[in-house]
């Protein structure tokens, strides 16, 4: 395969991603009542755990400072609590507290179920031939992502 048609597959698919995505966020969001960014923030703490201020902007692709502000926000709203790292006193660490983790359960959930009523449409072997290609796809763009960080 060319590797001009491969690119524009990935154009297209993340096209198509972004989309459904942008309807299904919006679902949750509106429930919860926190923005898609805040929630996407808080459930990168609950899939990584604690985590410095600048290794969270990176991987959300977000100015420091903004996630800054962003923080400030979720603490006062109880759903992050700011730590001091042990190993090195110069670094504050952020991690999800209960309240957090419930919201981001919820939404996590709430996604879940969108999700599960937009493919109610796939045959059973749609269904697993989606989940083997995304498992492959999965897997490349997490190499491509890390040989590019």
């Amino acid at each position: 395969m060319a590797k001009k048609e491969y690119i524009g597959l990935i154009e297209e698919n993340g096209q198509i991603v972004e989309r459904m995505f942008a309807r299904i966020n919006q679902y949750p969001s509106q429930t919860i009542g926190y923005n898609r960014q805040q929630l996407m923030v808080l459930v990168d703490l609950m899939m990584v755990g604690r985590s410095k201020l600048k290794d969270i902007a990176r991987r959300q692709g977000m100015p420091t400072p903004n996630l800054c502000i962003m923080f400030r926000k979720l603490e006062s709203d109880g759903l992050v609590v700011r730590t001091i790292d042990d190993d090195d006193r110069r670094n504050t660490l952020y991690s999800l507290t209960p309240r957090g983790k419930k919201i981001t359960s919820q939404f996590k959930e709430s996604v879940f179920n969108t999700i599960t009523n937009f493919c109610q449409c796939l045959t059973a072997a749609e269904e697993k031939k989606l989940t083997e290609c995304l498992y492959h796809i999965n897997k490349i763009l997490k190499r491509v992502e890390e040989q590019n960080a």
